[in-house]
């Protein structure tokens, strides 16, 4: 076996790294953390979930039938009236700054999301309803501001 590039084994049995480094962390450091990851972002509920896709639809980033299913009453149609004619003009890309929510009862959420696009801010309120399936779905939706 060629103890060059696959490690040598130490006077006590041990497999030791090539150049004697067993540890990759930082010298003087004795805790075991590790570097920190992207920040995660844990986003629970349908609201949150409806406000990307709705913002994707708004801005231009997703077509409006990727909701079709998702939507009932009069939710489409204001998607259509909403989402851009020309959806892959250049322009900054909106995020969520705040997502919330209020249960007026059960079956039904009415959500708003703040928008920021840039230094502009967009206020984008939505209602869902839960079919009798179980599936939350658009009934809803309104945006205040300029467009994402």
């Amino acid at each position: 076996m060629d103890t060059t590039t696959r490690g040598t084994i130490g006077n006590d049995g041990s497999r030791r790294r090539p150049g004697g480094q067993t540890r990759t962390r930082p010298a003087g450091r004795r805790d075991p953390r590790r570097p920190a990851g992207p920040p995660r972002t844990l986003r629970s509920g349908p609201h949150h979930w409806f406000a990307e896709h709705l913002l994707a639809v708004v801005s231009g980033r997703r077509p409006v039938h990727s909701l079709l299913g998702h939507t009932v009453g009069p939710a489409y149609q204001q998607l259509v009236t909403l989402a851009p004619a020309d959806p892959l003009r250049d322009r900054l890309r909106p995020v969520i700054r705040q997502c919330g929510r209020f249960t007026p009862g059960p079956g039904v959420i009415e959500a708003f999301a703040r928008i920021a696009t840039g230094d502009r801010l967009t206020a984008m309120a939505f209602r869902l309803e839960q079919g009798p399936d179980l599936r939350w779905r658009c009934a809803a939706v309104e945006l205040q501001g300029p467009l994402p």
